[in-house]
């Protein structure tokens, strides 16, 4: 794909990720809120931002597009930082660079540290999207609705080489189930499941997560058939962009890259720990 056709990076499209995944992770809140009420998970909206409680420790807890849809204020900051820590929770904000340059000092005065750096990767989708993949055994598809587990289970085996994923994974079956604008995918090596994927939709956009692949089929290319099922898929919903996350200069990366997204830029998460 020509990089042309791509849209220039701004603090509209900035936007338009932001809230693409803050909607993704609103809806599994959401989910877990009704599959779990016990974790007393639940979101506010503050300053633009969307400020989730997912239950301490979970990677879904923090904030999405502070700084991006209106100005950081100290008044902003007075509602979302009780809303986390009256839950027992440290703070964490996910901060595109397009936000507002104020954000970044405000949150350094207020003791807050870089954690985490993600790149955010796009590229836009026409009518129909087919990527060139190389002739494999390799499959991938969307997962029916009888397939929840089996897929949860799959994602927890892939992530069985980061312990402070296995906890949230095993949890995760029932709450998956629940998720609205959300699709997931599977990919077989033969008749051998080996790896997961998903795909969620906001809009135009649609952002693509849950990658993982068990560790004795990696290097396989399993998670770019999954890349190239859930663009076509997301082409086939309407969808005109798609958008990720990945560790700077990880395989995921390499591999969205290689399967024609380009880097729109690198989010910095914020921490502070009350505790």
């Amino acid at each position: 794909m020509s990089p042309s056709r791509f849209p220039l990076v701004d603090i509209g499209l900035s936007r338009q990720f932001e809230r693409a995944e803050a909607h993704a992770n609103r809806r599994f809140v959401e989910s877990r809120a009704r599959q779990q009420p016990e974790v007393g998970a639940c979101w506010i909206e503050a300053g633009g931002a969307y400020a989730m409680f997912d239950g301490v420790g979970s990677p879904t807890t923090q904030t999405f597009g502070l700084g991006v849809f209106e100005p950081v204020t100290g008044a902003t900051l007075d509602v979302i930082e009780p809303f986390f820590t009256s839950r027992g929770s440290d703070v964490f904000h996910e901060v595109s660079p397009l936000a507002e340059p104020a954000t970044l000092l405000m949150l350094s005065d207020r003791g807050y540290r870089p954690c985490e750096l993600t790149s955010i990767l796009f590229q836009p989708l026409p009518s129909k999207t087919t990527l060139a993949l190389p002739a494999s055994s390799i499959t991938a598809r969307l997962s029916g609705p009888d397939e929840v587990e089996r897929w949860a289970e799959l994602a927890k085996a892939g992530w069985s080489d980061f312990p402070e994923f296995r906890e949230f994974m095993a949890e995760f079956t029932a709450v998956a189930t629940g998720t609205e604008d959300a699709h997931r995918f599977l990919a077989f090596d033969g008749d051998t499941p080996i790896a997961t994927g998903s795909l969620s939709v906001h809009g135009s956009v649609a952002l693509l997560a849950g990658a993982s692949t068990v560790p004795e089929a990696r290097g396989r290319g399993a998670q770019r058939m999954l890349l190239a099922a859930r663009l076509g898929f997301a082409a086939s919903l309407g969808c005109t962009l798609a958008t990720m996350g990945a560790a700077p200069g990880s395989r995921s990366q390499k591999n969205a890259e290689r399967s024609g997204f380009h880097i729109a830029y690198t989010r910095i998460k914020w921490a502070r720990t009350t505790w």
